[in-house]
């Protein structure tokens, strides 16, 4: 069985803590947590209204990835607050992501075609400084190949609106997962490492894991609501688990 990695984005612990304006809960305990239960990597984002992830943060946990063995995947604005910061803190990898002040959470992908100009120039200096980046992109191959001329060495497969669709029974779920399938060909055929992630739950989590050239996948805000009811290592066990049979063929 080709093993696929889980990377838990801790985002939404610091949502709660910054609701009350406290020091708990405390992001960083979470990602001690997530390494003991099995999580392959520790995902945060660092937004541009700080709205969860805080400098703070970013830093503890810069630190505590190292000291356990397990990659920072450093989610950002292709900003240049955001490279300096990344630079500072030199994280094992960056995913490059579109930002909007008024979304509630990122709605879609980065169009590195379109903005190839401005994205390749900080893929670049990243890349320079040991950083492996990521470019978080929608189901299309053209988004793939612009990545892979930016310079980016991974995709992230937005699996939103594939997830959504499904939550919703609608006809259209079907051709998003086929999109994603395409997508990933794609991308793997053009030497890019596969990721996936946004919106996955246990629910959806096999047919995207199933996809056989997705290395890794990013999740965040479903386990940490699962983990309300039934505590953070069990929800990301059962998610880790559910990710192997989907690698080993087992569909339900």
């Amino acid at each position: 069985m080709n093993r696929i990695r889980l990377g838990v984005n801790i985002d939404h612990v610091a949502t709660i803590r910054n609701a009350r304006g406290s020091t708990y809960p405390d992001p960083l305990r979470a990602a001690e947590m997530a390494i003991a239960a099995g999580a392959d990597g520790i995902t945060a984002h660092l937004r541009e209204d700080r709205r969860h992830i805080s400098d703070a943060d970013i830093e503890a946990l810069a630190a505590i990835t190292r000291k356990r063995g397990r990659p920072l995947n450093f989610e950002m604005a292709v900003t240049a607050e955001m490279e300096t910061i990344a630079l500072a803190h030199l994280p094992h990898a960056a995913c490059l992501v579109p930002e909007r002040r008024e979304e509630r959470t990122t709605e879609g992908g980065l169009d590195v075609a379109g903005g190839h100009n401005a994205i390749a120039p900080v893929v670049r200096r990243l890349a320079d400084a040991g950083i492996r980046v990521s470019c978080f992109i929608d189901a299309d191959p053209a988004q793939a190949e612009a990545s892979k001329s930016a310079g980016a060495q991974v995709v992230e497969l937005h699996t939103g609106a594939y997830c959504d669709a499904v939550r919703e029974g609608s006809p259209e779920a079907g051709r998003m997962l086929e999109a994603l399938r395409v997508t990933a060909a794609e991308a793997a055929r053009l030497g890019l490492e596969v990721h996936a992630g946004h919106g996955i739950d246990y629910e959806t989590v096999k047919p995207i894991a199933a996809i056989p050239q997705v290395a890794e996948l990013n999740i965040g805000h479903f386990l940490i609501g699962e983990a309300i009811f039934t505590g953070l290592g069990p929800a990301i066990q059962r998610m880790r688990a559910l990710m192997d049979e989907a690698r080993a063929g087992r569909a339900a």
